[in-house]
């Protein structure tokens, strides 16, 4: 790794103390350097190796992705963090030429035809977890919106909707995601010193087991689905297991393993809490929420998926809760390959970067107020992938974008089409980490206080509208 003198815009704060800072508030951390070199700087943060350096100008970005393949890779010390998660043969652990065919076989179940066919599954899912809430006592809308998330992966990734192994998956994967809960937690996959099995008892030997157990699980559905194959499923599982590489081979049972891990880690977490801001920013501006109805009204008593998902002004509250609060912090880091320049700073082989998605987000040159929430943003420019980016960019662009999107639009609407919700108090929200992503700290408390109207909901949709 390289001198610190030879790396552009080192903050000087003791590496010790850079770490702490970063583990314990990565917003705090970043806004801070940030306002010394708006532009580009260099860290010295847990989890990247020795230094990383931070960009934060959409330039940079652009240069950054469009020498994606031919100058960085994603490997050594960055990976190892995330290892323990995802496995050897996650997408996100390849590079070069592995990650670009193990790419092209994931992609086609993530198509939008295909993603099409979730629609009445997710209406369907997001009316059953809020039929349970009760009027007028408060709950935590991350939770629920968590909820909704991981029926969602069992049931359009998995394929799995009842019986004892559906019913120990929501459970496990409840209390394996739930490591990531708070700050100090979320310390013990950035600091090896702290990965001590030492029983069920401690933090890391709990992971462990809880990991082996879902690893059971997910072996022997795939051990039944090979044995008894069902053509008919559009499961993501299923269409997995169906793809065939460039020499005819299908994906090895750890592979499917360790894929279905990635898509749990990248879809539950982020999606639960990207939902549960969009609900934060709708009922803290009365006018966001009166507009967004008035738009969902406007399609009438029996919308179809596709026209929910088109939704102008849906898209642009969608886009702007991604933007004031990113849920992934940064783009996947990268290592330089070969010399490159950016932003005019040579950076050397060996030197990690990573594109800063909260920070280019807050830029007041893009974002003029950058700390107000303004969906009209979204309405009045297009912005570049280099402007905005909450799924990254470059060829690790996140593959369940589309999913993502899909599900947060018709999870919303479905919610204000329904029920008069409001937030229990004044108090605002704040952004905080929670393992590899940021959540809002105080999960967003809400209540409901009535039905919205006493005729058939608004967004049941026809069965045919989402095929």
């Amino acid at each position: 790794m390289k001198k610190q003198t030879q790396l552009p815009n080192t903050l000087t704060t003791p590496s010790f103390i850079q770490k702490l800072q970063w583990i314990a508030d990565p917003v705090k951390y970043m806004e801070n350097a940030a306002q010394q070199y708006p532009d580009i700087f260099t860290a010295r943060v847990v989890g990247f190796g020795d230094t990383i350096v931070f960009v934060n100008h959409p330039q940079g970005i652009q240069e950054i992705f469009a020498n994606d393949r031919k100058k960085f890779a994603t490997v050594g010390e960055i990976n190892k963090i995330m290892q323990p998660f995802l496995g050897d043969y996650s997408l996100l652990m390849l590079d070069g030429d592995h990650h670009k065919s193990q790419r092209q076989l994931l992609m086609p179940p993530f198509h939008g035809e295909r993603i099409r066919a979730y629609g009445e599954l997710i209406n369907n899912l997001t009316k059953k977890v809020f039929s349970k809430l009760q009027k007028d006592l408060p709950f935590s809308a991350r939770n629920v919106m968590q909820e909704i998330s991981l029926l969602v992966i069992l049931q359009a990734i998995f394929g799995l909707y009842e019986g004892e192994r559906c019913q120990k998956l929501q459970h496990l994967l409840s209390l394996f995601l739930d490591a990531f809960r708070s700050p100090i937690i979320s310390s013990i996959f950035f600091f090896s010193f702290l990965q001590k099995d030492l029983g069920a008892w401690s933090p890391w030997g709990n992971f462990l087991r809880q990991r082996e157990q879902i690893n059971e699980l997910l072996y022997a559905e795939i051990a039944e689905r090979r044995e008894h194959p069902e053509k008919d499923r559009i499961d993501i599982l299923s269409l997995l297991m169906s793809a065939r590489d460039e020499t005819g081979k299908p994906i090895t049972d750890q592979q499917l393993r360790d894929e279905l891990i990635t898509l749990i880690l990248a879809g539950y977490e982020t999606t639960a809490s990207a939902m549960a801001w969009g609900l934060y920013w709708i009922h803290h501006l009365p006018e966001t929420r009166e507009k967004l109805l008035q738009e969902l009204d406007s399609l009438g008593d029996s919308p179809d998926s596709m026209s929910i998902f088109r939704l102008p002004y849906l898209t642009a509250v969608c886009n702007e809760t991604l933007r004031i609060c990113p849920v992934v912090m940064f783009s996947f880091p990268k290592i330089v390959q070969e010399n490159v320049k950016i932003l005019g700073y040579q950076l050397e082989s060996g030197t990690a970067v990573v594109s800063s998605i909260y920070l280019t987000h807050h830029r007041k040159d893009l974002y003029p107020q950058p700390k107000q929430f303004k969906p009209e943003r979204f309405l009045e420019r297009q912005f570049s992938p280099y402007e905005f980016l909450p799924f990254g960019g470059g060829v690790r662009r996140c593959l369940g974008e589309a999913l993502a999107l899909f599900e947060m639009k018709l999870v919303l609407a479905t919610i204000l089409s329904r029920y008069q919700l409001a937030l229990v108090d004044n108090q605002p929200e704040r952004l905080q980490r929670r393992g590899f992503t940021l959540a809002p700290a105080r999960g967003v408390k809400m209540m409901i206080t009535g039905q919205r109207t006493d005729r058939e909901s608004l967004m049941t949709m026809a069965t045919t509208s989402a095929l």
